[in-house]
């Protein structure tokens, strides 16, 4: 979907500015709003996808005017309603007023580091070859889906070269909603300044995004 997420290429929102030696957090409640988001993401009830596309899915003058961590919470609250683990009355209450889903899985502390170390691996085999190689030229797609998709606004219906094949994932465009994993081979594609930004750009600059085969297509 073209949500508030997708920022990319868009002029107005000021010059990014690092700050020097900045904190992981910058309060306490972010530090729990990192903790909860971890927890509730081990229930098993939702993919990385789908808790993705639930932050997407948040309205542009809310998302933007949010922190980063506040746009995780908020998202949680969606997902822990649609997954019948709270009501939208026992969030506004705070607290629990009936029994909800059960988790399949409860993250206790000592399980904590052997979590994170195995992370959430997302590649596949496939038994098909890849339909682009190394070299080639494609296009990608101009899609506007309503759904969730990892295809950035400024790289659609541009040509630009197959630099690398990443290797078959699982295609986030469905599993976010439930379809399934259907894997697909990624490939990383190198756009050139020109392409992206048009005349005038700086030409010693490239782009490269990486993309799941279906949003490609020959030249």
């Amino acid at each position: 979907m073209n949500g508030p997420h997708d920022l990319g290429g868009q002029m107005g929102f000021g010059p990014v500015a690092p700050e020097p030696n900045e904190p992981y957090f910058h309060g306490e409640w972010e530090k729990r709003a990192l903790g909860i988001t971890l927890s509730c993401g081990a229930f098993g009830a939702w993919t990385i996808d789908e808790s993705r596309h639930a932050r997407e899915c948040i309205p542009p003058a809310n998302y933007l005017s949010a922190s980063y961590y506040e746009i995780w919470i908020r998202a949680l609250e969606v997902l822990l309603e649609r997954h019948g683990f709270v009501k939208p009355a026992e969030i506004e209450a705070g607290h629990a007023r009936e029994p909800g889903a059960v988790p399949k899985r409860v993250l206790k502390a000592d399980m904590v580091a052997g979590v994170l170390a195995k992370g959430g691996p997302c590649d596949r085999p496939l038994d098909t070859a890849p339909r682009f190689v190394v070299g080639q030229k494609v296009r990608t797609l101009n899609i506007n889906p309503i759904g969730h998709t990892r295809l950035p606004r400024y790289a659609r219906a541009k040509i630009g070269v197959v630099e690398a094949v990443q290797g078959s994932f699982v295609y986030p465009d469905d599993n976010a909603h439930g379809r399934g994993e259907n894997p697909q081979w990624v490939y990383t594609v190198v756009f050139d300044g020109e392409e992206i930004w048009g005349r005038g750009s700086d030409p010693t600059l490239t782009v490269s995004i990486d993309a799941w085969e279906s949003y490609l297509e020959p030249v």
